[in-house]
C-alpha cells in the first residue's frame, strides 16, 4: 500500500471533506481486522484511519500538502518541525523551538506568522463514537440474528435545535473576540515573533453572547435519552468481536454527522459444544457393547441430528470428524467441522442376566474380575 494519505484512500488531493469520508469508511470496511482475510489488513487499517484523521483536518492537511509525506511524518514524530527544509529558518539540528510549542505553532510559524488560520472553529466536526456490550448464545452466532439493543446516549436538544439557547433568545457581539470567534496572541521566540490563534473561549467560538440558555439542555445543545436499536447478528461471528452501526453515536457539532455505535459481542458457553474458530467439539457417550461390534447413532448438532457409524472396537477418547457440521465462516461460504469425541460408559446397576454375560467375556478374555478393582473398575478408570 501507498504511503501517500491520498493513494492510500484513494481520492484526488482536490477532494472535499465529504469525499474523503466516504473513502475511508470503505476502506475501512475492507480492511478491518475482523472482517478481513488478508495478512497485513491490521496495518493497512491503521493507515487508512491516520490518512483520514490527516485528510479532514484543515490544518494538518495544509502542512501535509506543503511539506510532503515524509517531512509531514517526522515533523509529527518530533511535535515541530525540522528547519532544515523549505525556508531555511531554523537551521540545523532539530527542532528550533525547543519542543516548547505544538504543531499549531509551527504551521504559523512556517507559513508566516501573521496569516490567519484556516480552520475554522465552526465547522461540522463528526460525533463521537459511542461503546455498548451485548452477549447471544452460540445458535444465534450460527444462524445469525436480529437483536436489540438499549443505549443511553446524547441526542440533539429537540427544544433549540441543538444551539443552547431558545431561538428567540436576545444576543450581542461577543466582546472579548469581537464576533469573530477566534482571539490571536503573539508569542515572542528566539526565531522571532509567533502568532498563534485560537478559539473564543467566552464564546465557544460562536462570536456571539446569549441572554438566555436552553432550559432543556442547560446550554449544552444535548440531551441523554435512551434509544432501543435492532442490530443485525451476522452468522459465523466471533465472541468478542465488535459490530459498528454507522451514525448511532453522538451527535455532531456545528450540523456535523453522528458518531458511530460499537457494539462489542460476548458468546454464552454452551453445555455441549465447545467453539475453536470454526470448529466445534462436543463428546458423546456410548456403551460398551456399541464400542465392540459398532453402531450407528444420533448424534445432535447445531443444524439439527446427524447419524455418525461407530466401527466395531472403538476405544473411549477416539474422535470422530462430521465435515461441514461446525460454525459458518463469518462473511464467507462453507462452515467448519463438528469433532466428537466418544466416550464408554459404565452402567451403575446390573441386573443378573447382564452381569453372567460379562463374567463370561471376562473370564474368555483371563479378565480377573474378584480383586478389589475388577473388570469395571477398569473400564471406568480407562475412559
Amino acid at each position: 500500500m501507498s504511503e501517500d494519505f491520498y493513494d492510500i484512500l484513494g481520492v484526488s488531493r482536490d477532494a472535499s471533506e465529504e469525499e474523503i469520508q466516504e473513502a475511508y469508511r470503505k476502506k475501512a470496511r475492507e480492511y478491518h481486522p475482523d472482517v478481513s482475510d488478508e495478512p497485513d489488513a491490521e496495518e493497512k487499517f491503521k493507515q487508512v484511519k491516520k490518512a483520514k484523521e490527516v485528510l479532514t483536518d484543515d490544518e494538518k492537511r495544509q502542512a501535509y500538502d506543503q511539506m510532503g509525506h515524509d517531512r509531514f511524518e517526522q515533523a509529527e514524530k518530533r511535535g515541530g518541525f525540522d528547519g532544515g527544509g523549505a525556508g531555511g529558518r531554523g537551521g540545523r539540528g532539530g527542532d528550533p523551538f525547543g519542543g516548547g510549542f505544538n504543531m499549531e505553532d509551527i504551521f504559523d510559524q512556517f507559513f508566516g506568522g501573521g496569516r490567519r488560520r484556516s480552520r475554522d472553529s465552526n465547522r461540522p466536526r463528526q460525533g463521537q463514537d459511542l461503546k455498548t456490550t451485548l452477549e447471544i448464545d452460540l445458535e444465534e452466532a450460527h444462524e445469525g440474528a436480529e437483536k436489540q439493543v438499549t443505549v443511553r446516549r446524547p441526542e440533539t436538544c429537540p427544544d433549540c435545535d441543538g444551539n443552547g439557547h431558545p431561538p428567540d433568545a436576545d444576543s450581542q457581539t461577543c466582546p472579548e473576540c469581537d464576533g469573530r470567534g477566534q482571539v490571536t496572541q503573539v508569542q515572542q521566540t528566539p526565531m522571532g515573533r509567533v502568532q498563534q490563534t485560537t478559539t473564543c473561549r467566552r464564546c465557544g467560538g460562536d462570536g456571539t453572547l446569549y441572554e438566555e440558555t436552553c432550559s432543556t439542555c442547560g446550554g449544552d445543545g444535548v440531551v441523554r435519552n435512551e434509544a432501543t436499536l435492532t442490530v443485525e447478528i451476522p452468522a459465523g461471528i466471533q465472541d468478542g468481536q465488535t459490530l459498528r452501526m454507522e451514525r448511532e453515536g453522538a451527535p455532531g457539532e456545528n450540523g456535523g454527522p453522528n458518531g458511530d455505535l460499537l457494539i462489542d459481542v460476548s458468546i454464552r458457553e454452551h453445555p455441549d459444544f465447545e467453539r475453536e474458530g470454526d470448529d466445534l467439539r462436543r463428546r458423546e457417550p456410548i456403551s460398551f457393547p456399541q464400542a465392540v461390534f459398532g453402531d450407528t447413532i444420533e448424534v445432535g448438532t447445531l443444524d439439527g441430528d446427524v447419524e455418525l457409524e461407530i466401527p466395531s472396537g472403538t476405544q473411549s477418547g477416539e474422535t470422530f470428524r462430521l465435515e461441514g457440521r461446525g460454525m459458518p465462516h463469518l462473511r464467507r461460504r462453507g462452515q467448519g467441522d463438528l469433532y466428537v469425541t466418544v466416550q464408554v460408559y459404565t452402567p451403575e446397576e446390573l441386573n443378573g442376566e447382564q452381569r453372567e454375560a460379562l463374567e463370561a467375556f471376562a473370564d474368555a478374555s483371563d479378565e480377573d474380575i474378584s480383586v478389589e478393582e475388577g473388570f469395571f473398575e477398569k473400564l471406568k478408570n480407562s475412559i
